[in-house]
């Protein structure tokens, strides 16, 4: 479960990243932080894990934690290998979705002028630069492809011809300037073939609007303009835009409880921006958490939606997986009506789940499985 934080140079593209990262170190028990110098690990904000933990005493609370990658700044032309083109375009086919960020601040803290690429500022021009060099290195990935994929498809393999058939579905789509993600398909074969092919436009994204510290819940005119951008191509405008000012969530990073509450405080503001795009990206990459709980630790897991329940049991370990019986399962709400598992048992509320089971979210988990 990976996301790339992409946009171009100055912007506040990796101040944002190292505030997340710094951010996720201050939580206890759990190794986050930078991996490597541009790959980070930073949890998912959950207060059921604290609600469950006031049920069932346990030694540490570990959150999901989604990995983040800090892409290099993108310029006009990276799809012709402009800039760092070719390993932003290397990094970016890698991860499950993507976290643009654009800047919406005239000038830095203090007045210092931080100099845009374009030489003014407008979000949604960066927006749409963006887009085109993407839109632009899928055609020269797919023009790649289509002539490979028409050959092998003449051997009557279904693989080549799926992908023969979807690479001709997505061209016309990405001339017209469109990503590859409005392409319909409802074929399975072409729908794997379309996801083996890791195409850029084709992954689901976030819009992070790096606003001013006078503008730290984003309703001035400059953030209002990506959610005009957004809602205008038909997606949700207060779910996939965070608005995020990268230089107060660098300072609520560094600082301790109290004195980070002061600030929030001080800022109108209830939690760090961080916590809602840690969530939002958690929930464009279409995951839910289950739970396991006992003393030792209650644990928050990612888990696709729609998973079933020896999937679920497999991103704890691949043997659980391959030797699921049943689950047992109950809610976090259950808990907190029951108050004790043996009154949930009780209740009746206890449910035991088979290998058809889809996994909802909240769901707090014992799985039994024989290997």
């Amino acid at each position: 479960m990976e996301a790339g934080i992409v946009g171009m140079p100055n912007v506040g593209k990796s101040t944002l990243f190292n505030a997340l990262t710094k951010a996720g170190a201050l939580a206890a028990n759990y190794p986050f932080a930078t991996i490597e110098p541009n790959v980070g690990v930073v949890p998912i904000p959950d207060p059921r894990l604290e609600i469950i933990r006031g049920f069932i005493e346990s030694q540490k609370l570990l959150p999901a934690a989604l990995r983040l990658v800090d892409i290099a700044g993108l310029v006009r032309g990276a799809s012709k290998g402009e800039g760092k083109g070719n390993a932003f375009l290397s990094h970016i086919r890698e991860v499950d979705a993507l976290v643009q960020v654009v800047r919406c601040f005239e000038a830095a803290p203090g007045g210092e002028d931080i100099t845009h690429v374009e030489g003014s500022i407008d979000p949604v021009r960066d927006i749409e630069t963006i887009n085109t060099e993407l839109i632009l290195a899928d055609l020269q990935t797919v023009d790649s492809a289509l002539s490979k994929a028409e050959r092998a498809a003449k051997s009557g393999d279904r693989e080549a011809i799926a992908r023969a058939e979807v690479l001709k579905k997505v061209r016309p789509v990405l001339d017209s300037g469109k990503p590859a993600i409005t392409v319909r398909v409802d074929d399975p074969e072409q729908k794997k073939a379309l996801k083996g092919m890791s195409l850029i436009t084709a992954k689901k994204i976030l819009y992070v609007a790096n606003v001013s510290d006078e503008d730290p819940h984003g309703r001035g005119p400059l953030a209002m303009k990506v959610r005009e951008f957004v809602k205008t191509g038909g997606g949700d405008a207060e779910n996939d835009v965070v608005p995020v000012c990268a230089r107060i969530e660098s300072e609520l990073s560094e600082m301790g409880d109290a004195d980070r509450l002061e600030m929030l405080k001080s800022y109108g503001m209830d939690e760090p921006a961080l916590n809602a795009l840690a969530r939002a990206a958690y929930h464009l990459l279409g995951m839910q958490s289950f739970y396991t709980a006992g003393p030792k630790e209650i644990r928050a897991w990612p888990v696709a939606i729609g998973a079933t329940a020896p999937q679920a049991a497999g991103v704890i370990h691949t043997d659980f997986e391959r030797g699921f019986i049943r689950a047992e399962i109950y809610s976090v709400k259950d808990l907190q009506e029951f108050k004790t598992e043996s009154a949930i048992k009780a209740a009746g509320r206890m449910r035991s789940e088979g290998k058809g089971y889809l996994m909802q979210d909240a769901d707090v988990c014992h799985f039994l499985f024989n290997v």
